[in-house]
């Protein structure tokens, strides 16, 4: 992927927080810190979104979410509104929907079982039938037997989003350094004091973790560790097409979302790809109520490619003299799946057969970065001066602007304003029951 270098500024001696990563959680995160009066650095070892920020599919929706991040998606919708009304570009957001459709009743049963949950949040969700789903979108042929329906649920593009956040946050004084990797923390008596960078040290009292699929390795390198793992999911995108479906949909085979310039992307739900390497097996027992409850949703690789954050050959352990494993993987850009792009093509073209030959122009992947319960750690790390925000589990782009605030609020020693006991950084050690998220 070759993206421009946009963010050139200088390092600063000292500032008030770093912010190791930037993506949606770093930047937002920066952006409400400065906001509140803060210096903030946001120190990104590759580009703005070059990762799974803006890799995903675009949807921005409460419908499937956990319990627990219902009320935060409901202050991430807003921020959306805001944010795209606020920032001179075109973010491509847009109130379509979203829309699981489901092949078997036992979907309908398990949205059933989530709809209590959305209901007490005030959300719009609702069961359609097979006729209603028909209406909603009528050119298409699969037989679905009803759906899980969220009006209210939105998109937008997310390689255009981002940056443009990402410029936004720099009008309000957040710095930040793209191609400058974090190798270490700098601490001392117990706290954090900095970081060291690879073109230097900065002095902070307070750093924040948002690296995505590196976080785990960034953690253990200081003798911290959460049982975070990276899968692959692949996404393709058509050439502009007739429209059949102005929001995001899902179903069995695939999910699709229209895109700005008429054309859609496509990706396979359900379905991701584990490299398996050192951390892999050191988490495996945690993961097992999670594989066991979707044994065909994850396939296992016996090795990462060189340089990936749970390669055989990556370090663990590195000095803040030496290169580290930030620096030899810019920009993680794995190979998307040709079987999974070339089926993509083919099941869109089934389920709506007037559309004839799908045409693929573009596929991708990305690594999310996932939990055992397929929710995310946002909390103070056991090490004074450091707040932790990873594992996103695919479902960090729409609600990233509010857990950045959320991050700010905890940087700042502030109430978080929401139950967070739900996203505690040590709920895999301390004894409690594994609870998994919906998954939906």
């Amino acid at each position: 992927m070759d993206m421009p270098l946009e963010h050139k500024s200088v390092l600063p001696d000292a500032t008030d927080v770093v912010v190791i990563g930037a993506g949606i959680i770093g930047v937002m995160t920066a952006w409400e810190l400065a906001k509140s009066g803060l210096r903030v650095v946001v120190l990104e070892k590759g580009r703005v979104a070059g990762e799974q920020s803006s890799r995903n599919w675009g949807w921005i929706r409460a419908q499937g979410r956990d319990a627990a991040e219902l009320p935060i998606m409901a202050e991430a919708a807003a921020m959306w509104r805001q944010m795209a009304a606020e920032t001179p570009e075109d973010i491509g957001l847009r109130q379509t929907g979203v829309t699981y459709l489901a092949a078997k009743t036992s979907e309908i049963e398990d949205y059933e079982n989530w709809l209590p949950h959305a209901k007490a949040h005030g959300l719009d969700s609702e069961i359609l039938t097979a006729k209603q789903t028909v209406d909603l979108i009528p050119n298409a042929q699969a037989g679905w037997v009803g759906a899980l329906h969220t009006a209210s649920d939105m998109k937008a593009e997310p390689w255009v989003a981002l940056p443009a956040i990402a410029r936004a946050a720099v009008r309000v004084g957040v710095i930040i350094v793209e191609n400058c990797a974090v190798r270490t923390l700098d601490i001392a008596a117990g706290r954090v004091t900095g970081v060291v960078t690879e073109h230097g040290r900065i002095q902070a009292p307070e750093v924040v973790l948002a690296g995505g699929a590196w976080s785990q390795l960034f953690l253990r390198r200081h003798g911290l560790s959460i049982p975070q793992l990276s899968v692959r999911a692949t996404v393709a995108a058509t050439a502009p097409l007739p429209q059949v479906f102005e929001g995001g949909a899902v179903d069995d085979k695939l999910s699709f979302r229209l895109r700005a310039d008429g054309s859609y992307t496509l990706g396979v739900p359900g379905f991701h790809e584990l490299f398996v390497g050192p951390d892999a097996f050191r988490a495996v027992g945690g993961y097992a109520k999670t594989l066991l409850a979707d044994l065909a949703g994850t396939r296992l690789l016996p090795a990462a490619p060189k340089d990936y954050p749970d390669a055989w050959g990556t370090k663990r352990h590195w000095s803040a003299d030496d290169i580290s494993p930030f620096e030899r993987n810019r920009i993680l850009n794995p190979a998307p799946n040709k079987a999974c792009v070339a089926k993509l093509a083919r099941d869109f073209a089934a389920t709506f057969p007037a559309l004839g030959e799908v045409k693929i122009t573009t596929a991708w992947a990305g690594m999310i970065d996932a939990m055992p319960d397929i929710v995310p750690v946002v909390d103070r790390a056991p090490l004074d001066g450091l707040t932790v925000a990873t594992g996103m589990c695919g479902h960090g782009f729409g609600i990233g602007p509010a857990f950045g605030r959320i991050v700010a609020r905890i940087v700042r020693g502030e109430p978080a304003g929401y139950d967070m006991e739900r996203f505690q950084f040590g709920r895999f050690t301390d004894g409690s029951k594994l609870v998994l998220g919906p998954n939906l």
